[in-house]
């Protein structure tokens, strides 16, 4: 119920006080496990990239905000799940592997954290590490307009073709291959380079 009100209250914040064109909407599977993998550089994203697709979306993010008492009980009605950055989180890992395994469709932003410039910066391994385990289709997304956000600012939302683990081996250089190839389609709908 509250994910369904927020979504109509994000609804009209990005199409009347942040107008977003959003493009690829037909390239998200409607059923079975996926991970959208966007860039990220505010905090507007994460409803951004859940608003405008008819499927329910889980989060993984920071463990710093299930800190805060009435938004950790908002994000957790809303399957949001925490994760410590700049470390391997196994539990985030478990519980992101066990959503796709209920195919279930969930978030996450393989630089890891917002970007500090505005630029598309090299993802960590966490998004390819996942795809490799569940067999999840990879969705790259594409934002365009969130830096430094101001309203009435026009926003472009671009999800991108499904992209699969396909290497037989899950290693560190397989994994790196991978992760390299979400952020080039990132970048390519960016029509931008990874710095």
């Amino acid at each position: 119920m509250l994910y369904g009100l927020l979504r109509i209250i994000f609804t009209f914040v990005y199409s009347v006080i942040f107008p977003t064109t959003v493009k690829g909407k037909e390239n998200i599977p409607k059923e079975g496990a996926v991970i959208l993998a966007a860039n990220h550089l505010s905090n507007w994203d994460p409803p951004l990239v859940g608003t405008f697709i008819p499927r329910h979306l889980a989060y993984m993010a920071k463990e710093e905000l299930f800190k805060v008492p009435i938004l950790k009980n908002i994000l957790e009605n809303v399957h949001t799940f925490p994760v410590k950055r700049g470390a391997s989180d196994r539990a985030a890992i478990k519980t992101a592997l066990q959503m796709l395994e209920a195919k279930e469709c969930i978030c996450m932003f393989p630089e890891g954290t917002r970007s500090k410039d505005g630029k598309l910066h090299k993802g960590a391994p966490g998004v390819a590490l996942i795809a490799a385990k569940s067999k999840a289709t990879v969705i790259p997304v594409a934002i365009q307009g969130t830096f430094k956000l101001r309203p009435f600012r026009k926003i472009t939302l671009i999800y991108g073709k499904p992209m699969t683990f396909e290497a037989e081996k899950v290693d560190k250089e397989n994994l790196q291959e991978f992760t390299e190839k979400i952020m080039q389609e990132i970048a390519s709908m960016l029509k931008n380079k990874v710095e």
